[in-house]
């Protein structure tokens, strides 16, 4: 199985990228490729620009990665209870492509936050959102107060009952 992962932030000390690789590293024999969003900057999305330049390159490589995997595993971070600008306008561009951005792959959803909140806001709107873009969403889980769940060194969840619950959502795959 090819996996796809990425957080939904351009930190580059992404607690979400951590999040993200972890989960997509339980699924069993599977090739995993992780993505940085920052490698797929953009000018800001609009129809002014779609009209006068086309889609730019990026935006048909990160479709073309959606396209080659199997399963995707996305990780978001909350910025005021919301996507972040830098997955908001790689989506925005790759929605122009074809609306069904997520191609009918399994996903994984994921968010997490330093805080008891654990990025729920965002996830709810990704997981109510996912059957306009054609995302067959196997399972979410959000992470609340990240370095007191997760083994930054070690690099996993270590939460018992998280860990439980994210591979019930990976075994549904």
């Amino acid at each position: 199985m090819k996996v796809l992962a990425f957080a939904a932030s351009s930190s580059r000390q992404s607690i979400n990228k951590q999040l993200v690789s972890h989960a997509a590293s339980l699924v069993p024999n599977a090739d995993v490729e992780v993505l940085d969003l920052n490698d797929y900057e953009m000018p800001i999305y609009s129809s002014d620009r779609e009209n006068e330049s086309g889609i730019p390159a990026a935006a048909q490589q990160f479709f073309n990665k959606i396209t080659a995997a199997d399963a995707v595993f996305v990780s978001f971070a909350e910025h005021n209870g919301s996507y972040t600008a830098a997955y908001k306008n790689v989506f925005d561009w790759a929605s122009r492509i074809n609306q069904k951005v997520y191609q009918n792959k399994a996903t994984v959803f994921l968010a997490t936050s330093p805080g008891p909140g654990g990025a729920q806001s965002v996830l709810g709107s990704a997981v109510g959102s996912a059957p306009f873009f054609a995302a067959d969403v196997k399972g979410s889980l959000s992470v609340p107060s990240f370095y007191d769940n997760f083994d930054v060194e070690a690099g996993e969840l270590h939460h018992p009952e998280l860990l439980d619950k994210l591979q019930t959502i990976i075994a549904n795959l």
